[in-house]
């Protein structure tokens, strides 16, 4: 075909189109359809942008495009949609001259890449459509935008539409974001689309949140602020908490906020079965991503997980047949007096002591931490011991339990982690309290692990690290294989592989997967007390963990990662419709 200027290509005769009615041609490396209808030539991209369905072979009738594959219409002079989970189609200039018909193979392009993909997303979050969610993802990343733009928008999304405020999306989100860059690149991208797709099911159908204002006077005493903000949650009055929490932000410095929210989070035993603490501290992880410019809408959307939580010292497990919650309660009747005692020694960690937290006498339990709290020992150095204990439960929880019980050593270590990722930000006698609550609920756990599962010892393979992660990969795809995952995990490390490999090889796993709110947290804590462990047999525990809970709870069906799989291949321009699908 002749090029008559440098834009503009001769692409067939007005007459042949409009006797035909349609054609399609290829120019400028774009497949492009032509329709003459109502007395005027339009030119469209012939892939239809939900799924690729070949437009050329749609429906046209007065003005309206339909595609025959899932009934998206787009208006067919300027290529909007009808439809939101479609997106619009891009359309070419036309001109007909002397009877000729002539298209310009440039797309109209009303907005650059990376604004079309944050419109998309904020559309996909709207609409909860996981496709959309997927596509933005990906279109953002190849448009370059940093990842924390993305998250910087799924995180202003969830906290303003959702009346409830903070809960397992903006978890999955914060974790996600946690371990991106432990990930391959393309998983990195998975990983954004899990948090955000989560995000999206957890605001649908939800009233928006709508902010109380701070007070007008800011030169109140933190002290005080903090005092307001406890009392506040103490009677459950949401309204006054986040006006108090809102002056505080405005008016205090961020280590004074992030001591006042851990207080109140733990001013009662095991809020919501660990979840509210969790939920403070993936709140403010999240805000070292973003930054703390965002910490106003961001910690106010916790208001209501505290002042609406289960306090376990209500509950008759925490009472009966032993009061547990009275034994915690006499130990942080005088956490300041044990501090202060311990405030000129250092403690180093007995080595029974960790013996002394997986036993079922819970006094000595406490009293040994009590001891340890007089003696120097630090939040930290707590909470690392506790959250160690948490993941052996995990890595010997026995097989013959109910599956549901997965998700009450689950909830231990994930509130343990968060307890120790809290002590690494702040050194505050408070957290002593939530090392406390972890210790008994290791101690509650202990029938679980009744027979306990062995944590395979160190040992020799002569076997290659790649193969062993192979074998890993092979055997998530068959249920139940949860003692061989922690096998295969010890034989790795011993093995010499690297665990940045292993790691990534995990994380892959994971994501392919339907993977539900706990699986998704139970990889992040793993990887963040692996990180944090001073010892091999506690890096061990903390990944046999990992694999084994993975283990328990795959395969799934697999339909995000479908959807994730149909958005790439979209975007690669690769054919996603095959000849003959649309009519099965």
């Amino acid at each position: 075909m002749a090029t008559t200027d440098k834009e503009f290509v001769r692409v067939s005769t007005l007459a042949e189109l409009r006797d035909e009615g349609r054609t399609l041609v290829t120019e400028g490396g774009h497949a492009i359809a032509l329709f003459h209808h109502e007395g005027e030539v339009r030119a469209v991209d012939n892939r239809c942008p939900h799924m690729g369905f070949p437009l050329v072979e749609g429906t046209v009738d007065e003005g309206v495009l339909t595609c025959h594959w899932h009934h998206a219409r787009f208006e067919l002079g300027c290529g909007d949609t009808f439809d939101p989970w479609a997106d619009d189609v891009a359309t070419y200039p036309v001109e007909v001259r002397d009877g000729e018909v002539f298209v310009r193979p440039q797309p109209r392009r009303d907005a650059p890449p990376a604004e079309h993909w944050r419109s998309r997303l904020q559309t996909g979050l709207e609409e909860n459509l996981r496709l959309v969610v997927a596509k933005a993802v990906i279109g953002l990343d190849d448009a370059g935008v940093d990842r924390t733009d993305v998250l910087d928008r799924g995180v202003r999304f969830g906290t303003q539409y959702r009346e409830g405020g903070w809960s397992s999306g903006l978890t999955i989100l914060a974790a996600m974001a946690n371990v991106a860059l432990e990930l391959d690149p393309d998983d990195r991208k998975r990983a954004m689309y899990t948090g955000l797709r989560h995000v999206a099911s957890d605001c649908a159908g939800e009233p928006p949140r709508f902010a109380q204002p701070p007070f007008e006077r800011e030169d109140v005493d933190p002290d005080r602020l903090a005092s307001w903000f406890r009392e506040n949650v103490e009677v459950r009055d949401e309204d006054g908490a986040e006006r108090v929490l809102r002056t505080a932000v405005a008016a205090c410095d961020r280590d004074a906020v992030e001591r006042m929210l851990y207080a109140a989070a733990t001013d009662h035993r095991y809020l919501d079965t660990g979840h509210t603490f969790d939920f403070v501290n993936k709140a403010i992880e999240t805000l070292d991503h973003v930054g703390w410019d965002h910490a106003d809408d961001t910690l106010a959307s916790l208001i209501p997980s505290l002042t609406d939580a289960e306090r376990s010292e209500e509950l008759s497990s925490w009472r009966q047949p032993v009061d547990l919650a009275g034994l915690v309660e006499d130990v942080t009747a005088e956490l300041d007096d044990l501090a202060a005692r311990g405030a000129d020694d250092s403690w180093t960690e007995p080595d029974e002591f960790r013996d002394l937290l997986l036993s079922d006498d819970p006094h000595a339990i406490v009293d040994g931490i009590r001891d340890a709290i007089a003696e120097g020992a630090t939040p930290q150095q707590l909470a690392s011991a506790v959250a160690a204990a948490a993941a052996t439960r995990v890595a010997q929880f026995g097989t013959s339990n109910e599956f549901s019980d997965w998700n009450t050593v689950h909830h231990t270590f994930t509130y343990a982690n968060a307890v120790h990722q809290a002590t690494r930000r702040v050194d505050d006698p408070v957290l002593y309290r939530g090392v406390l609550d972890g210790a008994v609920n290791v101690y509650l756990d202990r029938f679980l692990n009744t027979p306990p599962a062995p944590v395979p010892g160190p040992g020799k393979t002569q076997r290659a690290p790649d193969a062993i992660l192979d074998d890993l990969d092979e055997m998530f795809d068959t249920e139940g294989r949860v003692n061989e995952a922690g096998r295969l995990v010890a034989g790795f490390l011993d093995s010499g592989g690297d665990p940045a490999d292993l790691k990534r090889r995990l994380g892959h796993a994971l994501l392919r997967e339907d993977a539900g709110f706990h699986t998704l947290q139970a990889l992040e804590a793993g990887f963040r007390q692996f990180d944090c462990a001073t010892d091999d047999h506690d890096r061990r525990v903390a990944m046999v963990a990992v694999a084994r809970y993975l283990a328990a709870h795959f395969p799934t069906r697999r339909e995000a990662e479908q959807t994730f799989t149909i958005a790439s291949r979209l975007l690669r321009g690769e054919a996603v419709h095959e000849e003959g699908e649309a009519d099965d």
